[in-house]
């Protein structure tokens, strides 16, 4: 039997639950789900679910709090990662094959007194992972990122030939490992308006960027850029696209594929897919969530493990 892949399910006050009982009759046999029993079986009266807990199928954390749909309360953010935390003991012993996971509330996590920037650098650390990749995948494109969850100020002090060379050789190798691309074309983004419109608009495509980019195809990376991030999706064709900061492309890419787009982690050990959402809060109990992301997530986490 392959080994099984496991879900968490994030904030337990958002959707995260509510769309793993909306898929709970569809979901393949070797997949284990992290959660309290008692917490689904609130939420699928709430949603008028006839739901039956599959013994072998979860995993019981128990929770502080199960009546809390729509309102996250920092008495369960130790549940929230002592179920991640679990995942990823369990992905680095081989028990899983892989993790998928829900949406976490991050400023409750904060307000715990956690410092959680996010699952992707939360993986890295537990997983004792330098640098990961961020990256995002539907049927039409795929692209990452350069920098994930800080500050727009901070990011032109942060695009250095140290962060571009280690960024993209993960690309570089996991899409040859993980997606089996023998030779991937990378596409890279400017920081600037119109990639810095030869230095009228900024510098640093001039004295970052592209020589570092010259620098990666001598490695012998297939790489191009930097192209101007508006036009970028219309004007180049790549197997991957690199977007500078977090908000450079994802907008572009939300706005056509909000609910078939999977979030990838890059440079861990195993196989880390998400749903590329938040937690709804507003959705949560209500029935209305979409589940089409969290599928897309199970069924991406089974193809790259297959690809092993």
């Amino acid at each position: 039997m392959p080994k099984p892949i496991v879900l968490t399910l994030g904030e337990p006050a958002g959707i995260g639950v509510d769309l793993f009982l909306q898929l709970a009759q569809s979901l393949p046999q070797n997949l284990k789900v992290i959660a309290d029993k008692n917490l689904l079986v609130h939420r699928a009266k709430q949603l008028n679910i006839n739901y039956q807990i599959p013994v072998s199928q979860i995993i019981h954390f128990d929770a502080a709090e199960i009546n809390c749909c729509g309102k996250p309360t920092i008495k369960n953010v130790d549940y929230v990662l002592r179920t991640l935390d679990h995942a990823i003991t369990g992905c680095l012993q081989e028990e899983f094959a892989a993790i998928v996971t829900g949406p976490v509330q991050k400023s409750t996590i904060n307000e715990a007194g956690i410092e959680f920037l996010g699952h992707t650098e939360y993986l890295a650390m537990k997983a004792s992972v330098k640098k990961t990749v961020m990256c995002f995948e539907n049927k039409t494109i795929r692209m990452a990122l350069a920098t994930t969850h800080v500050p727009l100020r901070l990011v032109p002090d942060l695009i250095s030939e140290k962060l571009l060379i280690e960024v993209v050789e993960i690309i570089h190798t996991q899409l040859q490992k993980k997606f089996k691309i023998q030779q991937p074309i990378i596409a890279v983004c400017g920081l600037n308006p119109h990639a810095g419109e030869a230095g009228h608009i900024g510098t640093e495509e001039q004295t970052i960027i592209s020589p570092t980019l010259e620098k990666l195809k001598n490695k012998g990376i297939n790489i191009t850029g930097p192209h101007p991030a508006d036009t970028i999706f219309h004007q180049v064709k790549a197997d991957c696209y690199l977007s500078l900061y977090h908000d450079q492309l994802l907008p572009a890419l939300k706005i056509h594929h909000f609910y078939d787009t999977v979030n990838i982690t890059l440079g861990l050990p195993f196989v880390r897919t998400s749903v590329d959402h938040g937690t709804a809060l507003d959705l949560a109990g209500t029935g209305k969530a979409n589940p089409a992301s969290l599928k897309c997530a199970i069924d991406t986490a089974l193809r790259l493990v297959g690809n092993k």
